[in-house]
């Protein structure tokens, strides 16, 4: 819980995490914008952030339980490199759409049949990335039963996964960052109001 208070606190304080009126890239408006990309930029914080999600997939999945790790470009990405790293395990990527040159693929990297890939993202809101994602793997044979975000945004992406046979964990979620921001004072009733009303509705 004391990476929990520290990061979102982090996140607001470096303009990581900003509260106003935002069109997300699905055209949908959003009471904040979190752009996880900047994490890199701060490489203690960085190197923390991916020691947290090791440890939580140690205690809730065991690295025995991972052949590979996959992300979909780019956000994700580099998270699941650090990773894939760090773990000493393979790393795949997803392609949201197919080269026009080359092979053509779509997956980068060495899936075979049976392999139990974990799916690593930064931020989830419907899901819908890390879904194609899923989908792309489950053709070349892999089995996905987990995916990992830093940041839930609470807007449907876990019951949309578990559509697919997927479990969706994550480091934080909005409420949570909103309420400890809210907590420390460094936003207002109103803000905390917005994105309570967002992730309900």
């Amino acid at each position: 819980m004391e990476f929990v208070k520290e990061f979102a606190t982090f996140l607001h304080q470096n303009g990581i995490i900003k509260f106003g009126d935002f069109t997300l890239a699905s055209g949908k408006k959003s009471s904040y914008y979190v752009d996880l990309r900047l994490v890199p930029s701060y490489p203690h914080q960085f190197r923390r952030m991916i020691k947290h999600l090791q440890n939580l997939i140690s205690e809730q999945i065991g690295f025995d339980n991972i052949d590979s790790v996959a992300s979909v470009p780019t956000g994700g990405l580099v998270i699941a490199s650090s990773l894939a790293y760090d773990l000493v395990k393979p790393l795949v990527y997803v392609r949201s759409q197919t080269k026009e040159y080359g092979t053509g693929k779509l997956v980068e990297g060495i899936v075979k049949p049976g392999m139990k890939i974990l799916l690593v993202d930064d931020v989830a809101t419907t899901g819908g990335s890390v879904i194609n994602g899923i989908k792309e793997l489950k053709k070349s044979g892999a089995k996905v039963t987990d995916a990992y975000v830093i940041v839930n945004r609470l807007e449907g992406a876990d019951r949309s996964l578990l559509q697919e046979g997927v479990t969706m964990h994550y480091l934080l979620d909005i409420l949570q960052i909103a309420k400890i921001l809210h907590e420390q004072k460094m936003i207002d009733d109103v803000i905390l109001d917005k994105v309570q009303r967002q992730v309900q509705s």
